[in-house]
């Protein structure tokens, strides 16, 4: 064997076994998502008058937490349209979606376009700290492959819709619901669940209170996404998009 090729195979096992190590560091203290059978986020407390009225309300994070199978399936379509269409197909990574993300980062030769499917964010939101890391994405995909192994899909947007920020102090998607309806959101409409799946992206940027126009344009492209998914008919999605 001429030495040329002997020094080729030396180079690859390094790189190889630099790999290998690199990634058994990054997963050696990896977290047990099991932890999440007593998932407890903090929730808003109450003070009442003896009558029964809300006097005042108290939080660290303002968060009243629903359980997933309380929480409807419009709520569950827009966020799954807008965040993460094939979330019923996948194991926790898209890779249809990472590459489509890919190409269009480099088509527009900055980051336009994310890769993170909807239990991926929750991996982020309870397990990882928000640093941009090789090993962190490695971190990250391993957990969410853990999470969508030991539980149901619906189980996980319920995780994900109690725990993201809807801004305006509002986590959960309980508080977002009363913070911008004033209403449960069990009551909200498919325009009104539209508009809400569109502000963990980006709260203050979409936001009805602050940029009622940028929260329009959100919606609607929300309520876009929900008809080509075939999550909403054509009537269902005019009659959302007409409403003020």
């Amino acid at each position: 064997m001429h030495w040329s090729k002997v020094l080729l195979i030396i180079l690859l096992s390094i790189l190889v076994g630099a790999f290998g190590g690199f990634v058994y560091w990054s997963i050696s203290d990896l977290p047990e998502v099991k932890t999440l059978e007593g998932y407890t986020p903090f929730e808003s407390s109450f003070v009442y008058s003896s009558d029964g009225k809300v006097l005042a309300e108290l939080y660290i994070e303002r968060r009243n937490f629903i359980p997933y199978y309380n929480i409807p399936d419009r709520i569950k379509k827009a966020v799954i349209a807008i965040e993460d269409h094939r979330f019923y197909s996948h194991p926790g990574m898209d890779i249809i979606g990472i590459l489509r993300a890919f190409y269009k980062n480099i088509m527009a030769q900055d980051i336009v376009e994310g890769g993170s499917t909807i239990t991926q964010q929750l991996t982020k939101m309870l397990f990882l700290k928000p640093e941009k890391s090789l090993a962190r994405k490695i971190r990250e995909a391993i957990i969410s492959v853990q999470i969508e192994k030991r539980y149901t899909k619906d189980e996980i947007i319920g995780m994900y819709l109690n725990q993201a920020y809807f801004g305006t102090r509002a986590y959960g998607i309980e508080a977002a619901a009363q913070t911008y309806f004033g209403k449960s959101a069990n009551e909200l409409s498919i325009a009104e669940s539209a508009l809400l799946a569109g502000l963990p992206k980006a709260p203050t940027m979409y936001s009805p209170f602050r940029n009622p126009e940028k929260s329009l344009m959100s919606r609607q492209v929300v309520l876009k996404k929900m008809l080509e998914n075939k999550f909403i008919s054509k009537e269902e999605y005019e009659r959302a998009n007409a409403e003020p």
